[in-house]
């Protein structure tokens, strides 16, 4: 090989190596930085986020939410939601992202799968239209908090704990003694409060007078069908045909692209170990409020 020919092998090789560095930071800028796919800036489509098992940590959801509505090419977004509901505060703030991203104008679809109650329906709640299965089990409006108390079986074992503390509210919910009538009416004034919180918005996103709520809002659940009379959900059908109401909606021709966040490997670990943790124990871990149906 002459040196002529090994010049241009040299600058061919750098310039490819350009080429591939440049592709890589594209990627890196297209990701943001949070560990999501790029998505190729020539076809339009739907983002798609999945809301599954109990509902623990919004961290995730939220970051793929947002992700989702800076891509220029997500024209709406399609939420999966097949989950009974979960912690109070982690419902909440997936539900204030799913309100924000609608209230600012890019049409978000609800398809509910074979159960979507309680803090699932509240997550649900502010989207533009929601789809629900004839079959699907939403409703459950309600909160709950419950705990154990071990109080008679410590002193079985004659095992004994000594608490001190400021004033006399400061270890309610204690499974080391038994609840008193004062503890039980300040935890109910907590759970009252957030239920007021969960009727409210349901009646507001829904559009549905409050009395209308409150009469549905005993933490009784409902099929899809019973949910559609009620108007707390939008229309019947499968994950398809939300699929393609959310197509519609973002002015989609033809069978519209789902655009997927990747998700973080740690994260999906963490899920499953919180996931069946939350499933196994509930709300025996310590007294917290949930939007849960057993």
């Amino acid at each position: 090989m002459n040196r002529k020919s090994t010049i241009v092998l040299i600058i061919v090789g750098v310039a490819s190596g350009l080429v591939m560095l440049v592709l890589f930071l594209s990627v890196l800028a297209a990701q943001g930085g949070d560990g999501a796919s790029a998505v190729p800036g020539w076809r339009r489509g739907l983002g798609y986020v999945e809301i599954e098992g109990a509902i623990v940590d919004a961290t995730e959801t939220v970051r793929q939410l947002q992700w989702l509505e800076r891509q220029p090419q997500v024209k709406g977004i399609l939420i999966r939601v097949d989950s009974p509901g979960g912690i109070v505060t982690p419902s909440h703030e997936i539900y204030s992202e799913v309100a924000r991203i609608s209230d600012e104008g890019k049409p978000v679809v609800v398809s509910m799968g074979t159960i979507a109650a309680s803090g699932a329906y509240y997550v649900a709640a502010p989207a533009d239209l929601i789809v629900a299965s004839p079959q699907t089990l939403t409703g459950s409006i309600g909160v709950i908090m419950e705990f154990p108390v071990v109080k008679g079986l410590m002193d079985k074992l004659g095992v004994k704990v000594e608490v001190v503390k400021s004033r006399d509210q400061k270890d309610v919910g204690s499974p080391f003694r038994e609840m008193t009538e004062k503890d039980r009416a300040s935890l109910q004034s907590v759970v009252t409060d957030a239920y007021e919180q969960f009727v409210e918005i349901v009646s507001s996103r829904r559009e549905l007078p409050e009395d209308s709520v409150r009469a549905i809002a005993d933490g009784r659940i409902m099929t899809g069908r019973q949910a559609l009379a009620l108007g707390l959900v939008d229309t019947l059908g499968t994950f398809e045909d939300a699929k393609r109401i959310a197509a519609d909606l973002c002015g989609i021709e033809g069978e519209p692209r789902l655009i997927r966040p990747t998700r973080r490997m740690g994260f999906l670990f963490r899920q499953l170990l919180e996931g069946t943790t939350e499933n196994l124990l509930g709300g025996l871990k310590f007294p917290r409020l949930r939007y849960v149906y057993y």
